[in-house]
């Protein structure tokens, strides 16, 4: 072996093809999917279907559950779901800082289980009240912690997809609670409608040793954890110790960033009270809200909740109607996902409204028998495909592309909180506006998309392809008077990719020059 330095050629050489090697290993990492990885996706998102499925599962056995049961009662069985909801959402953070990802997770597993056995051998609509409360926790929780968990897990290549298995999971839920009315939406057999959360609870708690404990978790807590290097050698298929320091690296910095944005978010006595008094943001905090509101407000868990009521005496059989819609909900959450990056969220926004709004329209008119009754299903069908494509994604993602990272955390929880006021508000008022309005029950919701559209076309900024400090730079613009500062912190995963490349190229001249 000789120690004459290399020539030009040679180190080219060299160079070129330590690239080729890094190269295959970076394309290894955006497409390896492990067992373990599959394992944990799954075992995760059984919780955020369950969450679809007890969103649904009370629209169909209405009158076979305690026949004789007033329409006061019904309404507060479902609407309790949303009563426990902002609270599971509230208390889930702070359980998953202190008992982990995973400790978390199992939690919630055992919630479901908890008020799906009470659901399921109920005695009385009260006991079936109380279940729904402890099912919303459970909801609200998961809600929170699942995308969370699959967001830690999750390659940067893959976070993407994964974060769209939540959703999806949770539409799934919905109609798998509809297809299985048909068999078991009867007066002898509800229990087993019922009984479906309880049973998937025990699986996921059957298969709990395949939910691994978040790295990014147990690095934030110990940056020399020989576990959380354990796991993401087994997550990752790694072979050499390097390439789990290297993500290990990726970790500790992200959760670093991270702090900052928790000591930035945190500082203030109160946060809330900081979100609403900084006039910089105030119309992207009116913006928010008014897109939670609307989102419910104009209708679409009135359809989830109780479609087989509506469509009682409009089609021959209403699970019919029910399970189309809950069918119609899954697909359009795929088109949603096409267009979501190729579309603005104004324009997205827009089109969503407007097209509720005609569904409502050609509903209405329908059942008043202007157009034969099959319309009014066509127009159910409609409203829940143009929900899905801009009234429900994007109150929830335009979120984090208006706040920074000073406000972003609390502005999540605020919108939370509002959008679960506004569930069991819808929940327990629509069988009243069925009643009582008869053919005119989506009128009010007609409304409210008409204001929407209104606000959205006049008001609301776009977000899309804007950074927040960038959005905030043009709404300074529009009111100079008005002079902020906000902290820049924004994340990118290729940013990191990026720099393990730099690194890696830095430190092999490094060696050719020795």
């Amino acid at each position: 072996m000789t120690n004459e330095p290399l020539s030009n050629a040679e180190k080219e050489l060299h160079r070129s093809n330590a690239n080729l090697l890094l190269l295959e290993e970076l394309e290894a990492e955006q497409i390896m999917v492990t067992i373990p990885l599959i394992f944990a996706v799954i075992a995760a998102s059984a919780s955020q279907f369950l969450v679809g499925y007890n969103t649904g599962v009370m629209n169909a056995p209405e009158s076979v559950v305690f026949p004789g049961h007033s329409t006061t009662s019904w309404s507060l069985a479902v609407a309790a779901f949303a009563v426990g909801g902002p609270f599971g959402a509230y208390f889930a953070g702070s359980l998953a800082d202190s008992r982990g990802r995973r400790g978390a997770l199992m939690i919630v597993v055992w919630t479901f289980l908890l008020g799906g056995l009470l659901q399921t051998f109920a005695t009385n609509m009260n006991t079936i009240i109380a279940a729904r409360v402890i099912l919303g926790l459970a909801s609200g929780s998961s809600s929170v912690l699942v995308p969370v968990y699959l967001g830690e897990m999750a390659p940067p290549t893959l976070r993407g997809t994964l974060g769209t298995m939540t959703q999806f999971a949770l539409v799934i839920g919905i109609l798998f609670a509809d297809v299985l009315a048909f068999p078991f939406a009867t007066e002898g057999s509800w229990r087993i409608l019922f009984g479906v959360t309880p049973a998937l609870a025990a699986i996921q708690l059957l298969c709990s040793p395949f939910l691994l404990e978040s790295p990014r978790w147990l690095l934030g807590r110990d940056p020399e954890s020989r576990k959380a290097r354990f796991i993401i050698k087994k997550l990752r298929a790694f072979r050499f110790d390097h390439e789990v320091e290297t993500e290990v690296h990726h970790f500790v910095a992200a959760a670093e960033v991270q702090d900052l944005d928790t000591e930035e978010s945190t500082n203030s006595k109160s946060a809330v009270q900081e979100l609403f008094a900084d006039r910089s943001i105030r119309l992207l905090v009116i913006s928010a809200i008014v897109l939670q509101v609307a989102q419910q407000f104009s209708g679409v868990n009135a359809i989830f909740y109780y479609s087989t009521m509506f469509f009682d005496g409009v089609i021959d059989n209403p699970l019919v109607g029910t399970t189309l819609v809950g069918a119609v909900n899954v697909l359009g959450t795929w088109v949603a996902l096409l267009l979501m990056d190729s579309c603005g969220r104004k324009t997205l926004i827009l089109c969503s409204a407007a097209g509720m709004f005609f569904s409502c329209v050609a509903a209405v008119l329908a059942l008043l028998g202007y157009f034969n009754n099959i319309v009014a299903l066509g127009a159910v069908m409609a409203y829940v495909t143009f929900f899905e494509i801009g009234l429900g994604p994007i109150p929830w993602l335009i979120v984090a592309e208006m706040f920074d990272a000073r406000y972003v955390a609390t502005a999540m929880s605020v919108c939370c909180q509002i959008n679960w006021v506004c569930n069991f508000i819808i929940g327990l008022v629509f069988p009243y506006m069925n009643e009582y309005l008869g053919a005119y029950s989506f009128g009010p919701f007609a409304a409210v998309l008409f204001a929407t559209f209104l606000f959205t076309a006049f008001v609301l900024p776009e977000t899309g392809g804007t950074t927040p400090e960038e959005l905030q730079a043009q709404l300074v613009k529009k009111n100079a008077s008005v002079v902020y500062h906000n902290l820049d912190i924004t994340t990118n995963h290729t940013g990191a990719l990026e720099a393990e490349w730099a690194l890696a190229m830095e430190q092999y001249e490094d060696e050719d020059e020795d």
